[in-house]
């Protein structure tokens, strides 16, 4: 009776651990994970690092909100081109040259930082040269996480990716906290460079045999117009990449407000800061690992978790107390990872093959392209109506996006049912076959 018990309890954990986990049983995704685990620990604690050090420099919400416009304005401007890029280009090889680049800025502005040079410009031009490094790296490593693992493992790849992300958004406010009070600020940046190391090497040590690269794109006139087009006549794609933008543009704008919450709304300093970060990262390794193990992609799931997202915003949003508040945030990173998760997948698995960077490329200008718009709008609502009407901007945003999405469904301009990935894999040879392809 004991060995029955004890079988019908651990059966299915180990079931539900396999499904969590599916695609870490492929070589080529542990490595590649490894390395991104420790450049995006990095990553954080330059995100962090750079807003309060703009912030001491400023003290001005409304410039913080700018320097970080800056920094994903190349992603609204030339996003769209980075994806024709990754379809044209060997996506590991060009994530290698990019990533390197990335080391070296952050090598700059850890040594201007640290030397006592840096001033309010250096952080501009740096964030600039930033943002349109990513431009190109971020439709290519979105759409290199198919070729690693296959469709059958996407969905749990990308969520793992997130969690992964969330880890660090965890870990990397806190050791920047500990390494601001110990060290300074311009550490940050220096140990953030030396973590690129880990993920250059991580790309060269992929077995290139067992990768299932998509057949480059051919050079050709009117590339990135076939992109936008093939977005627009398929609405699987289009509705998730409005949503994105609205959510991204106004409720992903922590950098921004966050800052303030801590230091007008609780009368704190950085390492609070670093805590309502930390906070929100705890939650969305939580989040993240729900979706991983039971996620669901498609529109209908997109509008529910969208729901989700604005009322917990909202309640960050009023939290009374700064424990309230770090309960709230956890929430809220929760939630928001699985948002991110779905939407990505969906369209990943809805995008034919030879149009997946350029789709991408979309959803990375819908999630970072959006904040030079974005991000002035959250500091001037946090400057005049301060931390918490900025957290309140976000929750609106996120229940109109799902009522956005909730309305195409309910007129059928798209099914509800999650996205099937596409079969073909070259475009259809004729206008009139393109015009009637409504396959996601």
């Amino acid at each position: 009776m004991r060995a029955v018990l004890h079988d019908r309890v651990v059966t299915p954990l180990r079931t539900l651990r396999g499904q969590t986990f599916a695609s870490l049983a492929n070589p080529n995704y542990r490595r590649y994970i490894t390395g991104q685990a420790t450049s995006l620990v990095g990553t954080w604690m330059q995100t962090v690092a750079q807003s309060w050090l703009v912030y001491q420099l400023t003290g001005s919400p409304a410039v913080l909100g700018t320097v970080i416009a800056v920094q994903t304005l190349p992603m609204l401007v030339l996003g769209p081109y980075g994806g024709v890029v990754a379809d044209r280009l060997d996506k590991r090889k060009l994530m290698i040259g990019l990533q390197t680049m990335m080391g070296v800025q952050a090598l700059l502005l850890g040594v201007l930082t640290v030397t006592g040079t840096v001033r309010l410009w250096h952080v501009f031009v740096l964030a600039g040269l930033l943002g349109l490094n990513n431009c190109f790296e971020n439709p290519a490593r979105q759409a290199f996480v198919l070729e690693m693992v296959g469709p059958d493992d996407l969905r749990n790849a990308v969520s793992l990716n997130s969690v992964l992300a969330s880890s660090a958004r965890a870990v990397g406010p806190a050791v920047a906290g500990i390494v601001i009070a110990t060290g300074g600020i311009g550490f940050c940046f220096l140990l953030n460079a030396a973590s690129f190391v880990a993920v250059v090497v991580s790309l060269l040590r992929l077995d290139v045999s067992k990768l299932n690269p998509t057949e480059p794109a051919s050079r050709k006139p009117g590339q990135l117009r076939e992109g936008f087009a093939y977005v627009r006549r398929t609405p699987a794609l289009a509705v998730p990449l409005l949503m994105m933008a609205l959510v991204g543009c106004l409720a992903y704008e922590f950098q921004v407000v966050l800052p303030v919450v801590a230091s007008e709304t609780f009368g704190g300093d950085g390492s609070t800061y670093g805590f309502l970060t930390a906070a929100m990262g705890a939650g969305a390794v939580a989040g993240g690992l729900v979706v991983a193990a039971r996620g669901r992609t498609g529109i209908k799931a997109m509008v529910w978790t969208s729901t989700a997202f604005g009322v917990v915003l909202a309640a960050a949003a009023a939290a009374p107390t700064l424990w309230a508040a770090l309960v709230a945030m956890a929430l809220v990173g929760a939630v928001s990872v699985a948002f991110l998760s779905q939407g990505n997948s969906t369209l990943q698995l809805a995008a034919a093959p030879h149009m997946r960077g350029r789709v991408m490329a979309l959803w990375a200008v819908a999630f970072l392209g959006s904040t030079p718009i974005g991000g002035p709008i959250a500091g001037w609502v946090s400057e005049h109506f301060g931390g918490r009407g900025g957290l309140a901007l976000g929750a609106v945003a996120c229940l109109v996006a799902a009522g956005l999405g909730a309305l195409t469904i309910r007129r059928g301009a798209v099914a509800a049912d999650p996205a099937v990935p596409p079969t073909p894999d070259a475009e259809p040879a004729s206008p009139e076959a393109r015009m009637h392809d409504r396959r996601p």
